[in-house]
């Protein structure tokens, strides 16, 4: 699996630094987790965005999802798309909520809600617990503790496992879906202390404690805010765990 990063800013875009945003490769398939603030940008740099296989989605902030009206110009207005939009229309699978959500977010008033109907270029797929499989990938979905409807997933193929906590305070769930896999990548927004707010985000202190007591292999923290101090989450991380930890970088590629 080759895993780009597209952005990786916490809860608001940094100068420079796109929110959460990542492709993730196997086989010749291409699949987006998040599409943040700036991160639809940094994909056309890259990519084609029309051959993005799949879109994933964790949750509903925008800084998880604020680029999806951009794409859904881009998909319906194109002049000379590589691959008929209507023809292919783009798998999202995302919480419930996310077609009406997205549609609210297209439409400049009431009056042009009956252009909000994204399905003409996007299938949507309501995500629940459990397995589902996206192309070569098979991923598991597991609920995260956040203010909304929120999940992480586990990420397999021929043989390993990536783990995306998504935005998520400490819980059973991500313990569960983390024990074994390989690599996690970690949200960790802040340092541990500095902000009391439970089922909200991981600390660089509780990443590094997910990564261990789930025995991965490599802990890959993302989601830091641009007021935290990156270091800072990364000692703290180091200090829990005795494995490899990456505070990961826009634009960088990672081969899991």
């Amino acid at each position: 699996m080759l895993l780009t990063v597209l952005g990786c800013s916490g809860s608001v875009p940094g100068p420079d630094a796109p929110t959460s945003g990542y492709l993730l490769e196997a086989d010749g398939f291409q699949l987006g987790v998040e599409l943040g603030n700036g991160t639809f940008a940094a994909l056309q740099a890259i990519r084609d965005p029309f051959a993005m296989d799949a879109l994933l989605f964790s949750h509903l902030h925008a800084d998880h999802c604020a680029d999806f009206t951009a794409l859904t110009v881009y998909r319906r207005y194109h002049p000379a798309p590589t691959r008929d939009p209507r023809e292919h229309r783009l798998p999202v699978y995302a919480p419930k909520e996310a077609p009406a959500r997205f549609a609210n977010a297209y439409a400049t008033d009431e009056a042009d809600r009956a252009a909000a109907d994204l399905s003409d270029v996007f299938d949507f797929r309501a995500l629940s617990p459990g397995k589902l499989h996206i192309g070569p990938f098979e991923v598991v979905a597991a609920p995260a503790a956040h203010p909304c409807e929120s999940f992480s997933f586990r990420i397999s193929h021929g043989g390993r496992s990536l783990v995306y906590t998504g935005d998520t305070g400490v819980c059973a769930a991500l313990a569960e879906l983390a024990h074994g896999a390989e690599v996690i990548l970690a949200e960790a927004s802040w340092t541990h202390g500095s902000v009391d707010v439970p089922d909200l985000h991981l600390s660089g202190l509780e990443a590094g404690q997910v990564a261990s007591a789930a025995g991965t292999s490599h802990l890959m923290l993302t989601h830091i805010a641009p007021w935290t101090d990156p270091a800072a989450v990364l000692a703290e991380a180091r200090s829990a765990y005795d494995g490899e930890v990456t505070v990961v970088e826009r634009g960088a590629q990672y081969r899991l």
